[in-house]
Order: structure tokens, then C-alpha cells, then sequence
């Protein structure tokens, strides 16, 4: 099995690393020699999350003690790779299995660098994993594969090389691919995707990717796949048009997720539908109070053609609701609105099935992948009224952004179908520990530990 960067399987020789909380460092503490607890005190170091501190010895650096927080979490290690200097470390006390695997994902959270256009400064610390857990290597690479196509620039990451990389996932695991593109959009009825696209060099598409067996439970898996957002004819400032490569962050997360599921072989079917376009100014641009198409039969007046993820996306969720799986599960960077509401870090779920949603919750919290669910408060509905269209894609109010965005979206999936949205950032801001400036998953984890749950049950 290879490993990505950040571990070995084996070492000519290491130094030991201690993973200890506040609460288990005292005890260990007393344990060790008077010279070792004289040198911790000098320094305060009492093992408080996120800070580390390197033991002396004979040839200069004897070990490392690394302060952690709630054991469970992956992001309590990620200090780890940038904190300890660089070489091979081993783990000096065996931890419980479900512990071994969350440092093992956090360490290799931390160990993440985005290196297509810029080397490394360092090397990440290593760790030495004799046995490493398959599962959480791919959960890893799932989480990496979210980050390295959102931080893929445009020109690299268009909806010609997204569809690249799902052919390519799909003939790894044995899935069908099939893709809709440019005028064939309007042939096979898709015409809110090619509206939102037409304007483009770089010909919108729908892309589809089918996988598992018939007698398996059968699961839509739906993503934004905005690969630029300008804003369209509804400019955005140039500071909110900045970091709009990652306005496919939603595609990024459905991809890795039904990689994941294959990976995994879950007993599931799946099917993968992401809109894939570029929102470009250019003379054939859809425009502000046009009156558009979509695949349900809906007539969508343009409000604001900045909005524009949920236009592409009402298309895919109908043709998911058409395929008639036991749930659907879509995620987009959708809104601004879900931000000034719960932050960068927060995703904003939506779905119209309690059950469904609180396994996603409840997942979030097990594998300390935290969303918060929102309201679909359908008295809202009337933000997005047309006077001469069924639906607005928008409204003036400033009122409810993020609910408005997923009650547009609901229109689009069948009654009585579990559908779950989540309203991603897909970025961090700045760089903190296992979470580097850039792109970033959200609630992949949980939605994996979700999914796996329910074939166990």
C-alpha cells in the first residue's frame, strides 16, 4: 500500500512522540526523570492543544511530547507534521484503535501541501505507520482530492478537465461515464445548464457516473460545478470574483464522495450528476429578467444571473429525482448568505426528511465533522416570486439568502424523495493547523459515515 506524504511504513530509526491531553500529562509526567520534568517546566508546557515540545538527549533531541485536545479528533494531531522537525517519528504509548485513526487523518491533514505550481518549504514530519488503516488512508484521499480541485486554478480546472478527472475515476473503479455537452444540452432537454454555460469558450456539460449493482440501494449523488464564476452580466466586485475557482467546491465533494464510495465498495448504487460550466460575460450571456427553461417543466425568471448555482443545479436534481434512488444528496457553494450566517467553517445543511438529516448531524459529531441544519421555512418562498415566470431564481430581499437558495432547490426534487443540501465554503481563509489556506472539505466525512452506517443497518 502506498502512503501519502507524511508517513512511512517503516524506519531505519525514529524518535518517540508522546500524544498526551491536559488531563493524562501530569501522571505521565511523573513517570519520567527529574531532568525531563525540570526541562518541561521551564518552558510551561502543560500538553494544551496545538502546542508541542521537543525532549533533550544524549545526541540532541531525544523525542517530542505533543499536546492534543479531544483525542477523537483528527485536527488535535495536525499540528504534528510542521510542529516536529523533520524525519521519522514513532508513536511511544499504542493508542486505541478509533484514536490510531484519527491521528493517522490528522496527521495527514497536516501534512497537506498544494505543490502543482509551488514547492514545499519543508517536508512534513513523518510518521511511521507499520500497519496503516485502509479506510482512513482513503477518507484521507478524499479530503486531499476536495482540496487539490479547488485549488486548481480555472485554466486548469475547467469543465473539460473536471470531466477528465471523473473518466478517469470512473475507469479506475469500473463505472459508467456519460456526458452531455454544449447544444446537446438543449437536445436532451437541459436547458438551464446550457443557459448559465452558452456564454463560455469552454462548452457546458453534464456529467453522470454510474456505479454498483441493481440490487443495491441507490443513491443521487448531486454537485455545483461552477468552475468560474464572474458573476455573469451581474458582475461580481473584484473582490468577490477573487477566489471563484473554488465555486466548484460542491462538485470537488461530490466527486471524492462517490470515489470514496467506490473505493470502499459500499453496498451501494450510485449516481454522480454534476453541472459543469464556467459563468462567463460574453455576447450570448443569459441576462437579467429572461425567463429560462429548466428540465421540470419550470419557467425560472433571471433575477440576478450571480445565482446562477442554483439554476444548473435544478436541472441535475430533476434528472436525479427521474433516476428514482432512495435519497439525494447535493452539495454546493451556494451562498454568501450561509457564511454571515454560521461562518467559514460551518456548513449549512438543508433537507426535507428529519431522519435523513439528523443521520447526517449525528455523523458530523461522530467523526467531528460538524455541520448545523437550517430551516427550509417555506413561507420564504414568496422572496422568490415572478410576476411572469413560475419561480425567480432571485429576489430584492436581502432577507434569508441561504434558505431561499435551498427552497429553489427543493422545488426541483420529487415530494416525498430524502433529499439533503449542504451549503459549503469549500475554503479556508487562512492557514491553521491541518487546515491550509485554500480549498477545504466539509461534511465529506460525515456524509461517508453516513452512507456507511445506513448499509450496515
Amino acid at each position: 500500500m502506498s502512503l501519502p506524504p507524511g508517513f512511512t511504513a517503516a524506519a531505519t530509526s525514529s524518535r518517540p512522540l508522546h500524544c498526551l491531553d491536559r488531563a493524562s500529562f501530569d501522571a505521565w509526567c511523573a513517570r519520567q526523570p527529574a531532568a525531563v520534568r525540570a526541562w518541561l517546566q521551564a518552558q510551561g508546557f502543560a500538553a494544551a492543544p496545538g502546542s508541542c515540545a521537543l525532549l533533550p538527549g544524549a545526541d540532541g533531541l531525544a523525542g517530542a511530547v505533543l499536546g492534543i485536545g479531544d483525542p477523537l479528533d483528527p485536527f488535535a494531531y495536525a499540528h504534528a507534521p510542521a510542529a516536529l522537525p523533520a524525519g521519522d517519528w514513532h508513536l511511544a504509548e499504542a493508542p486505541a484503535a478509533d484514536t490510531l485513526r484519527a491521528l493517522q487523518l490528522g496527521w495527514g491533514l497536516g501534512s497537506y501541501r498544494f505543490d502543482r505550481y509551488k514547492r514545499a518549504a519543508r517536508e512534513p514530519a513523518r510518521l511511521v505507520l507499520a500497519t496503516p488503516d485502509a479506510e482512513t488512508l482513503a477518507v484521507l484521499a478524499a479530503c486531499t482530492r476536495v482540496r487539490d480541485l479547488v485549488n486548481t486554478p480555472t485554466e486548469h480546472m475547467g469543465p473539460e478537465q473536471l470531466e477528465q478527472v471523473v473518466r478517469a475515476i470512473g475507469e479506475r473503479h469500473g463505472a459508467q461515464v456519460e456526458v452531455v455537452a454544449g447544444d446537446a444540452l438543449l437536445a436532451q432537454n437541459y436547458p438551464a445548464i446550457h443557459a448559465v454555460g452558452r456564454a463560455s469558450h469552454r462548452a457546458p456539460r453534464l456529467l453522470a457516473l454510474h456505479w454498483g449493482e441493481a440490487a443495491h440501494p441507490h443513491v443521487a449523488i448531486v454537485g455545483k460545478g461552477v468552475c468560474f464564476d464572474t458573476g455573469g452580466l451581474d458582475l461580481k466586485p473584484a473582490d468577490g470574483m477573487r477566489n471563484m475557482k473554488k465555486d466548484m467546491g460542491g462538485a470537488a465533494h461530490a466527486i471524492a464522495l462517490a470515489e470514496l464510495v467506490m473505493a470502499r465498495a459500499l453496498p451501494l448504487r450510485i449516481t454522480l450528476l454534476v453541472p459543469a460550466v464556467e459563468n462567463a460575460l460574453g455576447p450570448d450571456a443569459y441576462r437579467p429578467g429572461e425567463v429560462i427553461a429548466t428540465r421540470a417543466g419550470v419557467s425560472v425568471e433571471i433575477d440576478n444571473t450571480d445565482a446562477e448555482g442554483r439554476v444548473v443545479l435544478c436541472d441535475a436534481l430533476t434528472r436525479a429525482g427521474e433516476l428514482g434512488p432512495a435519497l439525494i444528496l447535493d452539495f454546493a457553494t451556494l451562498t454568501g448568505a450561509a457564511r454571515v450566517a454560521l461562518g467559514p467553517d460551518l456548513p449549512a445543511l438543508y433537507g426535507n426528511d428529519d431522519a435523513l438529516a439528523q443521520a447526517w448531524l449525528e455523523a458530523g459529531t461522530r467523526e467531528r465533522d460538524p455541520l448545523w441544519r437550517m430551516p427550509l421555512w417555506r413561507p420564504y418562498l414568496r422572496y422568490l416570486t415572478s410576476h411572469i415566470a413560475d419561480l425567480a431564481n432571485a429576489g430584492a430581499s436581502k432577507m434569508a439568502g441561504s434558505i431561499t437558495a435551498a427552497l429553489y432547490l427543493e422545488r426541483f426534487v420529487p415530494e416525498g424523495l430524502p433529499w439533503a443540501h449542504l451549503d459549503v465554503y469549500a475554503w479556508n481563509d487562512s492557514d491553521r493547523p491541518g487546515r491550509p489556506a485554500g480549498g477545504e472539505a466539509q461534511g465529506l466525512r460525515a456524509a461517508y459515515a453516513m452512507l456507511k452506517a445506513r448499509c450496515a443497518g
